[in-house]
């Protein structure tokens, strides 16, 4: 049939993957550091990805394509709910380091209060939410900057994530759990790369979804390990 359908531009596509994570239906991935139209039948030709590009690699055209597949697209989103159930996904907290957690002796305690920590992996509603200043960290963060622990994650509930390699948008999950549990503060820890601008992109979406009023702050680290505003 002919019908509407996204196009992408490889020349102009920058491989920050922001439209994989705008793309609700999962028709978009990267390939060799660029963006490509994987499954042209999970395409709805709404073209959520479109504004998400930064470069302007991505056009609608009008040519030959099999039909939006909405069955295939809900399926394929179940199957890959399901394979996140784990038994290593499953929510705990953890013992702070001042309450007795075991250090090898000369190390340095882990600040990490709860478990899961991938975004994608993480409860909605779970206890240690409520009352939380809530850490939401690219990735890499903690690998750059030697002190993330003390500096970042002490005192803080952490969720780590990456918008170029999860190939979600993080937007929806953050805003239920803004909205369902009492945090009271936020802070975003991002690379000064491009792609990390689609984390700090979902967390603003989803403080402003939640219609709550929450201090919030972003922190951007620079690759060789530097902070640069705060």
């Amino acid at each position: 049939m002919i019908r509407k359908i996204i196009t992408i531009d490889g020349a102009k596509c920058n491989g920050c993957g922001l439209c994989v994570a705008a793309c609700h239906e999962g028709a978009i991935g990267l390939e060799n550091g660029k963006a490509v139209l994987l499954r042209e039948d999970y395409c709805d030709g709404l073209g959520d990805c479109l504004p998400a590009c930064p470069t302007g690699a991505i056009t609608f055209e009008k040519r030959e394509a099999p039909a939006y597949d909405a069955a295939a697209v809900e399926a394929a989103k179940a199957k890959k709910a399901a394979s996140c159930q784990c038994p290593g996904s499953q929510s705990r907290t953890l013992t702070p380091p001042e309450e007795g957690r075991q250090v090898r002796p000369g190390g340095q305690p882990s600040q990490l209060r709860q478990w899961p920590v991938q975004i994608k992996l993480a409860p909605v509603h779970a206890p240690y939410f409520d009352g939380a200043h809530l850490l939401i960290a690219a990735d890499c963060t903690a690998y750059a900057y030697a002190s993330f622990h003390e500096d970042f994650i002490r005192g803080k509930i952490t969720l780590v994530g990456c918008p170029k390699l999860d190939g979600v948008d993080y937007s929806e999950k953050l805003t239920h759990i803004l909205r369902d549990n009492a945090v009271r503060a936020l802070t975003v820890v991002r690379m000064e790369v491009p792609c990390c601008g689609g984390l700090e992109r979902a967390a603003v979406e989803a403080l402003k979804a939640s219609g709550k009023f929450i201090p919030w702050q972003v922190v951007t680290i620079s690759t060789d390990g530097r902070i640069l505003d705060r």
